[in-house]
């Protein structure tokens, strides 16, 4: 696992997570982004912005990184 990416809800959607995780700059690149690039949520592969991640979900970029979801505290 290279990185966790802490949140502080019970939830993240994959749009929002992008941006923490400083992947993409803005909300508005990250429809782009998954045009452009292979995203895969706990192996599989997902394209939809809104998906939610919880504690525990690993998003993975080819070339990137992978990325685990964790709850803050």
């Amino acid at each position: 696992m290279d990185d966790k990416i802490e949140i502080s809800t019970d939830y993240i959607q994959l749009g929002q997570f992008l941006k923490l995780a400083n992947i993409v700059e803005s909300g508005g690149m990250v429809k782009v982004f998954l045009s452009e690039y292979e995203v895969y949520v706990n192996n599989e592969l997902e394209n939809r912005r809104g998906r939610k991640l919880y504690a525990g979900d690993v998003v993975e970029i080819p070339g990137l990184g992978s990325f685990e979801v964790v709850r803050e505290g």
